[in-house]
């Protein structure tokens, strides 16, 4: 439970802000210094994602896409825009979001929203997603505001839409990290939160090839 770690939640939010502030607009930026690692992620990510793209009579639609957490955009770039028409970023800061523009260059084009905000304010349209991507962003969320949070996606998904949580798993319990003002869940931690938003797990896959010395990482998707 966050509530067991974070002692002050405005503190909790804020404090996490102000570390994203001063991180450069950079992939490196993004992966805390493992820029190196994000070909084998989207490479995995993507794999991931088709079978839902390919998947017969119920397959997920590919008209939009909402990525979370989207910093300057190297999901975006890199996974989504080249499977979806069109797809929305949102990030609680804004010089990411600034940078994005140049980042993804032409293709750029097809980002219909660029939303600054953080996830505990923010409400997707509803009906409007086939895909939300939600990846490295969950520990910046309590528990109750998570949960929330994936009911308003939820709400957010067109017909056979899914969400997609990426992120690191704990071993254990909750751990805080005070250098980015983020939590760590285990994964029986985030199934329990998943469930409580009233959603359904279809999928659930670790990530190979990531170095040792991080945490583990696993995808789950949703409806």
């Amino acid at each position: 439970m966050t509530s067991e770690v974070v002692e002050d939640e405005m503190e909790f939010y804020s404090k996490a802000q102000k570390y994203w502030k001063d991180i450069p607009p950079t992939v490196d930026g993004m992966l805390g210094g493992y820029g190196h690692i994000s070909s084998i992620d989207i490479d995995s990510s993507k794999k991931f994602l088709l079978k839902f793209l390919r998947d017969g009579p119920n397959k997920t639609g590919a008209h939009c896409a909402l990525d979370c957490g989207a910093g300057i955009g190297r999901i975006t770039k890199r996974l989504l825009l080249p499977l979806f028409k069109t797809v929305d970023m949102v990030d609680v800061t804004q010089d990411f979001l600034t940078k994005a523009r140049t980042y993804l260059g032409e293709e750029g084009r097809r980002v219909r929203n660029y939303f600054c905000c953080g996830l505990q304010d923010f409400s997707p349209e509803p009906n409007t997603y086939d895909v939300i991507w939600i990846q490295w962003v969950i520990g910046h969320l309590t528990d109750n505001h998570l949960s929330d949070f994936l009911k308003r996606c939820k709400a957010g998904l067109r017909p056979n839409g899914i969400i997609v949580i990426k992120d690191n798993m704990a071993q254990e319990g909750v751990i805080m990290d005070d250098v980015d003002s983020s939590v760590c869940r285990d994964l029986d931690v985030v199934r329990k939160i998943i469930r409580r938003a009233g959603l359904n797990l279809l999928a659930e896959e670790r990530q190979e090839n990531f170095p040792d010395e991080i945490y583990h990482v696993y995808t789950l998707a949703m409806r």
